[in-house]
């Protein structure tokens, strides 16, 4: 063989190698770049020791058959498993309850997997990627702890200037500034009347249902708390089993009022760094009413255990947390044992996650799969699904939190007695619906502009406290969608989650009218209040205004204290027609006295009249559908027709300047 050919055989294969190499390389570089695809999110913020992962069909069932996870047979997972020692590979969901509908979902293939906090965290969550079996790889986030200050209450003070007036004989109603705004400034220097969620009205038409259950997913609540312990939800098959059984088979162990998901135990709420943050939201959603004891509670019923139930899952215990595994299994549970309201004040930070693809990465994590199986989950006949309502945060950002931010759930911002955002709220982009959060400042105002609840003995003494956060406002605005399914099922009405949602966050009072100029904030900064025109939601939820829209009757938003000329026809149909006739109506005098209305005219299409106090009324008026005239007689024309609507006069209410149209024209958009 001559040298010229020896010479291109060698570049030949040299070529060849190069071309393997390449080849090589490329497909080392796809394996990454398809194992990246794999990731949920990314470790910021995580917690060490623990990764959730989703495993393949085929996995999922050798890991459920297996005596122990980390040896399943599957042989990439269990090697990976004795290389970082994992400690654990198991299940996040339980399919002990519901088992075949979970599997349907593919909830079965979800699974944490414990391992030394030591170990490189980053390094397992790669290594994992790399397993064909792995689909997903999710790192725990942690959730931003509520911070809570709670100030204890005085018995005797919050019962010593009770109004008369009360609804209901609780000593310490007199100061839930919260549900009824007098305008007092022994609760705050800038008090404004009406800056409160419009309840004393709402609790005439309805107070609760026992066959309600509302989740509170947070730290534990004292089911012992005098004002607690008859609207708690109990567990019946646990409560009379035996201790340390599993009774009702629903695995869990002694889970009689919830369960603890961050020591997978019983409830508690007296371990280190408990705050009593779980049992002061619970007291605003149904503290018992009229129990001539303590506070009264959104939904807490009349005082003849008519209040709705609440459910503890804890996921904060002392200074633990359940994790991203633990936090799911929580919600789960809620849908498991019939829970229709879930409530939250927990979440990450506001900014950690970017938008709704970022917290759903294109297909979903491990909570947003829990979030999904609660709303599909109908445990109540009057609403198709489950509702869940969380606080927007208290880091002072122009963002909410997320799980809050996501389109599908309530993100409830806060404002304080002077009827303004606060100075912690979060506000704009994911953010919902407002309501009474409270506002504490040491040197400017007392503690008691913010929100009166209850707490266990362990952090006051008396059992109640006030604390401040839009943890504070989001409980109010789960009573009032109690009170909303309460009043739906008093009446035989079946409401979509949608329709729910909408009513919830289309009910409501507008604030942005307040909103300009500055306000002073709790380090002796300034507020920009024009940064939060039209950014704290729809507006201030409005209970009264909650059950007209269940009801189906809309609202007319008056003033006090000024006449106004209201053009009736621009409720009616779609509002746009303002030729359609009104004819004078019967005004009863309970409306009148209720409302205290002066100066009663009709002016043909419009109505004139002055309220002098606040309160809400249902009315009846007539118009003429087709025409000027009722037709009968020698007179060919429309008929007489009639429609309800609810007269609420409010202290804050508004009207454009020359026109016949208020601000804001109630609640029912």
């Amino acid at each position: 063989m001559n040298k010229t050919k020896l010479l291109l055989l060698a570049l030949a294969g040299l070529f060849a190698a190069s071309c393997v190499a390449d080849v090589a390389e490329n497909q080392t570089i796809s394996a990454e770049a398809q194992a990246a695809k794999k990731f949920v999110n990314t470790s910021a913020e995580a917690a060490q020791g623990e990764l959730i992962i989703y495993v393949d069909e085929a996995t999922a069932q050798q890991l459920e058959a297996a005596e122990v996870a980390t040896r399943s047979g599957v042989m990439p997972l269990d090697n990976l498993a004795q290389e970082v020692g994992a400690t654990n590979l198991k299940p996040v969901f339980n399919l002990a309850v519901n088992g075949d509908v979970k599997r349907a979902r593919g909830m079965h293939r979800w699974y944490t997997i414990s391992f030394p906090a030591e170990t490189n965290l980053e390094a397992v969550a790669q290594k994992l990627s790399m397993i064909d079996v792995v689909e997903r790889v999710q790192f725990a986030t942690k959730i931003e702890r509520p911070v809570a200050q709670a100030v204890e209450a005085d018995p005797a003070l919050c019962g010593a200037t009770r109004s008369d007036d009360m609804p209901f004989d609780d000593p310490m109603l007199y100061k839930q500034w919260h549900y009824r705004n007098l305008g007092l400034q022994e609760i705050h220097p800038q008090a404004k009347a009406g800056a409160d969620v419009n309840l004393f009205p709402a609790w005439e038409i309805t107070k609760g249902r026992r066959d309600i259950i509302v989740a509170v997913v947070d730290e534990g609540v004292c089911y012992e708390h005098e004002d607690l312990v008859d609207n708690m939800w109990i567990n019946e098959a646990e409560a009379n089993g035996t201790e340390g059984v599993d009774d009702d088979g629903n695995g869990y162990v002694d889970d009689v009022h919830g369960y603890n998901f961050a020591h997978n135990g019983r409830i508690t709420w007296t371990r280190s760094k408990d705050s009593g943050h779980g049992t002061h939201v619970a007291g605003t959603v149904a503290a018992v009413n009229n129990n001539g004891i303590g506070v009264s509670g959104v939904a807490g019923g009349s005082g003849n255990g008519d209040g709705v139930r609440i459910m503890s899952c804890q996921i904060i215990s002392g200074e633990t947390d359940a994790g991203a595994g633990g936090t799911a299994s929580a919600v789960e549970y809620a849908a498991d044992m019939g829970a229709c309201i879930l409530q939250n004040s927990w979440g990450f930070g506001a900014g950690q996650v970017a938008n709704d693809s970022a917290f759903a990465n294109g297909s979903t994590s491990v909570e947003l799969e829990a979030f999904h199986y609660f709303m599909e989950t109908q445990n109540n006949p009057n609403l198709e699904g489950g509702i869940i309502i969380f606080a927007a945060g208290n880091d002072g950002k122009a963002v909410a939190g997320y799980p809050g931010a996501y389109n599908e759930i309530i993100a409830v911002t806060a404002i304080g007695p002077d009827g303004l955002p606060t100075y912690y709220t979060n506000y704009d982009r994911g953010c919902n619906v407002a309501a009474t959060g409270g506002e504490y400042a040491p040197v400017t105002w007392s503690e008691q502009s913010c929100v009166l609840s209850t707490v266990p003995t362990n952090i006051a003494k008396s059992g109640y406290a006030y604390m401040q956060g839009t943890s504070m406002a989001c409980p109010h605005v789960s009573g009032i969608t109690a009170l909303a399914l309460s009043y739906a099922m008093d009446n035989n009405i079946v409401l979509s989650l949608k329709e729910l949602k909408d009513i919830v966050v289309s009910s409501v009072t507008n604030i942005n009218p307040s909103l300009s100029g500055f306000k002073t904030n709790v380090s002796g900064g300034t507020l920009n209040l024009a940064s939060y025109n039209n950014k704290m939601g729809t507006g201030l939820i409005d209970a009264y205004r909650v059950l007209m829209a269940v009801r189906g009757t809309k609202c007319i938003a008056l003033p006090i204290g000024e006449e106004v000329i209201i053009n009736v026809s621009s409720y009616i149909g779609d509002g746009t027609n303002d030729k359609i006739k009104m004819l004078e109506s019967e005004i009863s005098q309970e409306v009148i006295d209720a409302l205290g209305i002066e100066n009663i005219k009709w002016m043909g299409g419009k109505l004139m009249l002055t309220c002098t106090k606040p309160g809400s009324a249902l009315v009846t008026l007539k118009y003429v559908a087709g025409g000027n005239n009722v037709g009968g007689g020698q007179i060919t024309g429309g008929m007489e027709a009639q429609q309800e609507f609810a007269f609420v006069a409010r202290y804050g209410v508004t009207y454009d300047e020359g026109t016949l149209e208020p601000n804001n024209p109630g609640g029912w958009l």
